[in-house]
């Protein structure tokens, strides 16, 4: 209920679901079980064989990677940033977030149950 009156009033919702890209399945594989087990997201799904064009230092880039979609709340979000950004490999890695606006309760109140207090 606090969610939908949440949204209602114009706040925002406390849960987010956070992204970073891997250079390889090892790195991917090594941060999402390092982050499940710290509490920092409740789940981590690894996205393989995305292909990412960006502008590096000047040059366009082609990697393959793969993506970590990770989804936590906002009491943790901070520690989980900290985390990703000491523990990536990158010299600059990615990490964005998006607020899950709703979502089954039951779901959002597991996200909460499952991360660090």
């Amino acid at each position: 209920m606090q969610q939908a009156q949440n949204q209602k009033d114009g706040m925002k919702s406390p849960y987010y679901i956070a992204l970073t890209t891997c250079p390889d399945s090892e790195v991917a594989n090594s941060l999402a079980h390092a982050i499940v087990e710290q509490q920092l997201a409740a789940c981590v799904n690894i996205i393989p064989a995305i292909q990412s064009v960006y502008l590096w230092q000047g040059e366009i880039e082609t990697d393959n990677e793969l993506l970590l979609v990770m989804k936590t709340n906002q009491q943790t979000l901070k520690a989980l940033e900290l985390f990703v950004l000491q523990q990536h490999p990158y010299e600059t890695p990615e990490f964005i977030c998006i607020n899950i606006e709703s979502g089954a309760q039951a779901y959002l109140d597991w996200i909460t149950s499952s991360l660090k207090k």
